[in-house]
């Protein structure tokens, strides 16, 4: 009789996991986060734009009866004193509970990004609900607008810009890096910038764009479509947003930080200087090396590259060696160009040390560093910097020589 009960009560305790989690929730009970927007509203609250998905558009597909992409999310904002504030009351207007843990992407407006993000990232950073993966953008207009956007090719703008960002297009960072930067002294953070640019006509009815810079209440409605798109990237001197960098001082301050990882660079002819030759990039490499004689602070910088040929529009014979040469220095040159254009922007015109010069400084001189540091984005501001680049072309594609119709 005793065996039968304590096998009874084993049964039970084994029974009891197979109940399931009972704060579990179904999927149709969340409304999935796809990408949030933070922006300074008129009366200096805290203006939160969610993008969330809409199942049913997921579930019957992304055509809409007149054939194009039908609208997949439902946009909603709310303003409070805080982000949660903002979003206590955007739940008000959301029948199901919020999920942030999907693939999130954020994007700050540029009036909140000059006044300091800190503040406004502080609620992603501390929920447990929100991916620390969550890929962080800035734009120069309100992030509302971007959120608001369609994308021509994915389902939404958010599954856009976090493609982009997994691509490695510009210089992505994700909330936690961003955090680690914003908390480390010999680093700025840098953030990618996107913005919507015109790529042709809507298709469909429910694409037209709300395109910022319109006058009024209402938003200026344009016949073409407007694409979310990284332009740069947005330079912070601490926590607050000084200025920009293009595409090309942003390929420069890939270079600079050691993150180059792919791209390609198009240099002049040596022959014929209005035709151009294209080179990608397969590998690169940066070696930081910091200097201290007690006084002044500076850096030798070396670039490796190497890469491959793979188109020319000029008629050089690549069999000669000479014209193999000159073509590797040209692009040696433009990375040169391309660092110095960018290191001298963050020098001389914006004062702040973002490509972690910084923190070499501290590996190498850390008894230094502790007296200098708080002064470091004047003292770098100040500092020579000798840049030294190599390319290396391995391959030149299938030809060696260009394929030129021959005279009968």
């Amino acid at each position: 009789m005793i065996k039968k009960i304590i096998s009874l009560c084993l049964a039970i305790c084994l029974a009891l996991p197979l109940g399931g989690c009972w704060s579990r929730k179904e999927l149709g009970q969340l409304a999935i986060v796809l990408a949030a927007g933070i922006d300074r509203a008129p009366n200096g609250s805290i203006l939160l734009t969610l993008q969330i998905a809409r199942p049913k558009a997921f579930s019957s597909g992304s055509q809409n009866s007149s054939g194009g992409p039908s609208n997949n999310t439902w946009i909603v904002s709310r303003s409070g004193e805080t982000v949660m504030d903002a979003q206590r009351n955007l739940e008000t207007k959301v029948s199901r509970r919020l999920y942030w843990g999907h693939d999130v992407i954020l994007i700050l407006g540029e009036q909140l990004a000059r006044e300091g993000l800190s503040q406004a990232i502080d609620f992603f950073n501390r929920s447990p609900a929100v991916r620390e993966t969550t890929w962080v953008f800035i734009t120069a207009g309100k992030a509302s607008d971007i959120i608001n956007s369609h994308s021509q090719l994915e389902n939404t703008s958010a599954q856009s810009a976090g493609d982009m960002a997994r691509a490695g297009i510009g210089i992505p960072i994700m909330i936690k890096d961003l955090t680690m930067a914003l908390a480390s002294y010999g680093t700025n953070p840098v953030i990618p910038r996107l913005e919507l640019t015109p790529s042709g006509n809507p298709q469909g009815s429910g694409m037209l764009e709300n395109i910022p810079g319109a006058d009024g209440e209402n938003p200026k409605v344009t016949k073409v479509h407007a694409e979310v798109t990284v332009i740069g990237t947005g330079v912070f001197k601490n926590d607050k947003l000084v200025g920009w960098l293009d595409l090309m001082e942003t390929r420069g301050l890939l270079w600079l930080r050691n993150e180059i990882k792919q791209g390609e660079i198009t240099v002049n002819s040596i022959t014929e200087p209005h035709k151009h030759i294209s080179v990608r990039i397969n590998q690169g490499k940066t070696e930081v090396e910091p200097f201290y004689d007690g006084k002044n602070v500076w850096f030798d910088v070396k670039f490796t590259m190497e890469g491959e040929l793979l188109e020319q529009q000029s008629n050089e014979k690549l069999t000669d060696a000479k014209y193999y040469q000159a073509i590797e220095k040209e692009v040696a040159d433009q990375i040169d160009l391309r660092a110095r254009e960018t290191l001298d922007k963050a020098q001389h015109v914006y004062g702040v040390d973002i490509f972690s010069f910084g923190q070499a400084f501290h590996r190498k001189y850390k008894k230094d560093w502790a007296v200098i540091k708080s002064q470091w984005n004047e003292i770098f501001a100040t500092a020579e910097v000798n840049i030294q680049a190599k390319a290396t072309i391995r391959r030149t594609g299938l030809n060696t020589n260009k394929l030129i119709r021959k005279a009968h």
